[in-house]
């Protein structure tokens, strides 16, 4: 086992957010703005992804040369992995499903999709598409039925909400709430509005 292996096992034991025994991997293909990973890094925190990898130089350039504001608040990336390759092929965990998610002609609709225990999601860039060779080398190919193209740190959420949808495995109570809101956040719904 390499250090990276040795470090991604030993961070993803500890993650708090994953409560069972799936594995999820992120690869960017090329990304453009920190705003964009940096508000992906925030949905991999609320989703419960192990790790998440990019291709190109683009996104390391735009770190250096712009500030930008803070969109992570809740410093997902402090915990979950982000690392920058050169091929997403060789970052994909043993056992794990490849799925891209773009606008591909041919490909699953999301709503149409189920998701595998152990995927590695890989999502094109802001101004691009995914490469012919990963669409090639993917299991599957789904794409949201929106009519246009989203914000790719919106497709990163729809992608992982519909997965948490579809789980079997969620906690769904008062003391997830509590514990996920913003501190200023005290409302609660009125005991008469729930219904029995």
């Amino acid at each position: 086992m390499t250090n990276v292996e040795s470090k991604l096992n030993t961070q993803s034991e500890s993650h708090e957010s994953t409560e069972d025994s799936t594995f999820v991997s992120l690869g960017l293909v090329n990304p453009k703005t920190p705003v964009n990973v940096a508000g992906i890094m925030r949905a991999c925190g609320c989703y419960g992804v192990n790790q998440v990898f990019y291709t190109g130089n683009r996104y390391d350039f735009a770190v250096k040369a712009e500030t930008q504001y803070e969109v992570d608040k809740k410093q997902a990336a402090k915990t979950i992995p982000l690392k920058g390759v050169e091929s997403l092929l060789e970052q994909v965990p043993e056992g794990s499903k490849i799925i891209c998610v773009d606008l591909v002609v041919g490909a699953t609709p999301l709503p149409e999709f189920t998701h595998p225990e152990q995927g590695f999601y890989i999502f094109g860039p802001e101004d691009g598409s995914i490469p012919q060779q990963l669409i090639d080398a993917a299991d599957d190919v789904v794409y949201v039925p929106t009519k246009g193209c989203m914000n790719l740190a919106a497709s990163v959420n729809v992608l992982l909400y519909d997965r948490l949808a579809k789980s079997t495995v969620h906690q769904t109570d008062d003391q997830l709430i509590q514990k996920s809101r913003d501190t200023n956040n005290r409302t609660r719904v009125k005991h008469w509005l729930k219904k029995s």
